[in-house]
């Protein structure tokens, strides 16, 4: 989300010449917009000179480029490209968004010219099975790979060094809390206070839960959901559902058994508002708006949520802190499908909206950390703060974060067992109640009967 689920600098444009091309943000039924070639060939040699084309960009969470609540990014290269209109449809859920663009790929139809991947799913994106349908973007749309994260970009190479995505953001990790509900609850309120709480033990944020809990306003949580905490508990582990070889083997994990144990005492221990994260019916959106909960696991990219979610009713309350234990949750691509019409002209746009000036400009407004290795060390970055957050140093939390990420090992089936874990398996524990040994050998079961490794 990624959220990815999810920037700086401030040249942005406050008025869009109404000629240029309109961006449309589609949320909500849609999940793709379809607009790719049907054929596994496709064009892909560009438009005409002069010839006005719509590139469509599908996309899943907050990425931060839109003209309405983003970086306005779609207006400022519509102006310089008169001929190029630029459409957005953004999902939700990850989840669903990755099925549907399988099916999509599948059938080399359905697609858009630019399709967003998350990094669960960049390692079955960049497998036998799909690396063919990608048009490669070390060789098309002149990005510079040099200057993204050298992990970054091996994360989206195939076997045969294509690389099919250009690098949007990085997931390092913190705790973003509501700092009058911890004040409610007797709780320290200074960020780095808040922090010592539970440094170094996701065990201490258990116990803080606890003391939440106790002089908890009435109608709140402690923290948001099992699954979200889950995530990030794992993201923070150096094995997580992959062994060395890049080999699913969840189950033998000590990395998932220990988010896992954490989740589940979670759960178990009523410290949670019970909410599935992302849900269709916006029911963890408005937990934010009604302070519902006191904490929420705080990569990089759910500053934006907050923002967009909590509303400016809320602005101030929040406030972020340093994590239990450093991670990384999330990060997505941007890719391209071959068979597009207009494939040279969407890595064109897809490497201009992950330069390092585009980089910037995001985090400026989402709080998106840069996957550029310039923008990363830049004082734009390091020195930045979020009008949203007030005086927090948020540059400095997520770029502090971000120097101590070491990726674990990633396998094709992530994406897919992570989701069994969170919303078959720890879900059913919060909200029904379900047995955790039961709990285990369902999505056991699930892993056994979907996934045909």
């Amino acid at each position: 989300m990624r959220t990815p689920s999810s920037r700086h600098g401030r040249g942005r444009r406050t008025a869009i010449n109404a000629i240029a091309a309109v961006a449309v943000v589609a949320t909500g039924t849609a999940l793709l917009t379809g607009c790719g070639g049907d054929s596994a060939t496709g064009k892909g040699d560009g438009a005409a000179d002069g010839e006005q084309i719509t590139l469509r960009i599908g996309t899943f969470g907050s990425f931060g480029y839109d003209d309405a609540t983003g970086a306005k990014l779609y207006a400022e290269y519509t102006k310089a490209h008169p001929n190029i209109k630029i459409e957005e449809s953004n999902v939700a859920d990850g989840q669903k968004y990755w099925d549907t663009l399988k099916l999509r790929l599948s059938r080399d139809s359905g697609l858009a010219d630019i399709q967003a991947l998350e990094v669960g799913y960049i390692a079955e994106a960049t497998g036998p099975a799909m690396a063919d349908k990608w048009a490669d973007l070390g060789k098309t749309g002149g990005a510079d790979l040099s200057g993204f994260l050298d992990w970054k970009v091996k994360q989206a190479t195939t076997g045969d060094g294509k690389v099919i995505g250009l690098g949007t953001d990085i997931g390092p990790m913190a705790i973003c809390y509501n700092k009058d509900l911890f004040a409610a609850a007797k709780l320290p309120t200074d960020r780095a206070e808040v922090a010592k709480l539970w440094a170094g033990d996701w065990a201490k944020f258990i116990a803080t839960g606890e003391r939440y809990k106790t002089n908890a306003p009435e109608g709140t949580a402690f923290h948001d959901s099992a699954s979200g905490l889950f995530n990030a508990v794992i993201s923070s582990e150096p094995v997580q559902y992959a062994n060395a070889k890049g080999e699913l083997d969840y189950a033998n994990s000590p990395g998932v058994k220990k988010a896992w144990d954490t989740a589940v005492a979670a759960a178990k221990g009523e410290l949670t508002a019970k909410l599935r994260q992302f849900d269709e019916k916006g029911t963890w959106n408005a937990a934010f708006k009604n302070s519902r909960f006191a904490t929420v696991a705080c990569p990089s990219w759910m500053t934006g949520i907050i923002k967009d979610q909590a509303g400016p009713e809320n602005q101030g309350k929040w406030d972020i802190a340093a994590p239990p234990v450093t991670g990384n949750w999330g990060g997505s691509f941007l890719a391209v499908p071959k068979s597009g019409k207009h494939a040279k002209e969407a890595a064109e746009l897809a490497a201009w909206l992950t330069a390092p000036a585009q980089h910037t400009k995001v985090f400026g407004v989402n709080g998106n950390i840069p996957s550029s290795k310039d923008t990363l060390a830049s004082p734009v970055v390091q020195d930045a703060k979020l009008p949203y957050f007030g005086d927090t140093p948020v540059g400095k939390i997520y770029s502090q974060a971000a120097a101590d990420i070491t990726p674990a090992p990633i396998s094709r089936w992530d994406g897919q067992v992570k989701t069994f874990l969170t919303d078959n398996g720890i879900l059913d524990i919060e909200q029904r109640g379900t047995d955790p040994a039961k709990a285990w050998e369902n999505v056991k079961k699930l892993v056994a009967d979907k996934i045909d490794q």
